[in-house]
């Protein structure tokens, strides 16, 4: 199994969610995080100072797939994440050892359908 970690634009999180959803990957976690990457943030005027602001907005997008998914996974999200601006993201893949449903102590790959 493999966690993929993907930091998406805000404004991509329906587009990520529902393609993943019309690929058959079902179950995600998300959540609003700030960060910078080769960009490095960006600066704002304000009374004619331009102070930098370096942490943008970002999703962070974590699914667990089989291996098998992986690849398809990866694809998805990047079809439906990229615009080829600065700022589209970078998606990270783990490991992941062991997964259990809590509800029926299924493990590994039975746990994630």
């Amino acid at each position: 199994m493999k966690r993929i970690e993907a930091y998406i634009q805000v404004g991509k999180l329906d587009a990520v969610k529902q393609a993943l959803d019309d690929a058959g990957i079902q179950g995600m976690t998300c959540e609003q995080v700030r960060g910078y990457g080769h960009q490095m943030g960006r600066t704002e005027g304000f009374q004619g100072d331009r102070p930098a602001v370096n942490l943008l907005p970002k999703m962070r997008v974590m699914v667990v797939v089989k291996d098998s998914d992986l690849e398809r996974g990866i694809a998805t999200i990047m079809s439906a994440a990229q615009t080829g601006e600065i700022g589209d993201g970078k998606i990270f893949v783990t490991e992941v050892v062991e997964a259990i449903r809590i509800r029926t102590g299924e493990r590994g790959d039975a746990a994630l359908s």
